[in-house]
């Protein structure tokens, strides 16, 4: 088997990355495996602490993989649709949610709950990770507008509308303090942090370029509501940027502070898509209504006291 390294696994060590295979199944079997030098990286043995890049090509033999596990589904999907045709599914992804399957992950996740309630997806043809019909993620704890496809065909269009930006994605964040202008945009490219693998950083040995452009929506006492649009699609990329520029995402217990206003999750929300539709071109609006929780947490910020 030869895996393609993509962005979302660059700068960790190759024993973690084959445990997140789901046919390699753990990081002892991983390591084994590299003891034996039976993983090549670019054609060559890979060591334990080799970190992997985007674009490595890791061969693993197939005599060595176990047969991949039946997947069986229950229940019915607990989301809301907000667009669907033959080709494209909008859902209302629910805050608290993972998207598709991953290692120590045991809930089951949104594919796998649409997959329960009846709903057909692209087939997965990915042999590393479950991901049927996924165009673009949403974190766990970020709700909001979120496009799947049901064929091959709009998967691969869709996909490629995000890589050319034809694609647009809007956010709303509530940050701590008041961002000192009304417009801005971010550049600063993101990786795995040098310290702490499991955050993405702008101090980083692996970076990828990262851009978001933001709006101030509304200046409230001491927090500041933004529309973002993403112009790169990097993992937690507006969390990572806000912490950079010193306004971090309210009750974000990763980059910075939980909780806040009766949050326990970040106020992140994905308020807005806009894409052209994969087989007609003709676009595609979807709208996404900010939540009870964070709607609550917003007039609880409406009503917070400055303090001077």
């Amino acid at each position: 088997m030869k895996i393609d390294v993509s962005e979302d696994f660059a700068g960790q060590r190759i024993d973690k990355f084959l445990s997140s295979i789901e046919r390699i199944g753990s990081r002892a079997r991983a390591e084994k495996l590299l003891e034996a030098s039976l993983v090549l990286v670019g054609g060559k043995p890979a060591i334990k602490s080799h970190r992997v890049r985007t674009g490595d090509i890791v061969e693993v033999p197939d005599a060595e993989l176990a047969e991949p596990a039946p997947r069986t589904y229950e229940g019915t999907a607990p989301v809301d649709v907000l667009y669907e045709d033959d080709d494209v599914l909008v859902v209302d992804k629910p805050a608290g949610l993972v998207v598709h399957p991953a290692p120590g992950h045991r809930a089951l996740t949104l594919v796998e709950l649409l997959a329960g309630g009846g709903v057909q997806l692209a087939e997965n043809d990915d042999e590393v990770h479950f991901r049927p019909g996924v165009v673009h993620r949403l974190d766990k704890d970020t709700s909001g507008a979120m496009m799947l496809a049901k064929n091959h065909l709009a998967q691969r269009e869709l996909q490629l509308a995000l890589r050319q930006r034809t694609a647009k994605r809007e956010y709303l964040a509530l940050v701590n303090g008041h961002v000192p202008s009304r417009a801005g945009r971010i550049e600063a490219a993101i990786g795995r942090d040098v310290r702490d693998s499991s955050r993405r950083s702008i101090e980083t040995d692996f970076p990828q370029d990262a851009i978001t452009h933001f709006v101030v929506q509304e200046v409230l006492p001491t927090t500041t509501l933004l529309r973002l649009k993403l112009e790169t699609g990097r993992t937690h990329q507006i969390r990572v940027h806000m912490e950079s520029i010193g306004h971090d995402v309210v009750a974000d217990s990763v980059y910075g502070s939980c909780p806040q206003f009766g949050l326990e999750r970040q106020f992140l929300h994905a308020a807005k898509l806009t894409f052209p539709h994969p087989r007609t071109g003709e676009p595609v609006e979807v709208a996404s209504p900010l939540p009870e929780d964070l709607q609550e947490a917003l007039a609880a910020a409406r009503r917070a006291v400055r303090e001077d």
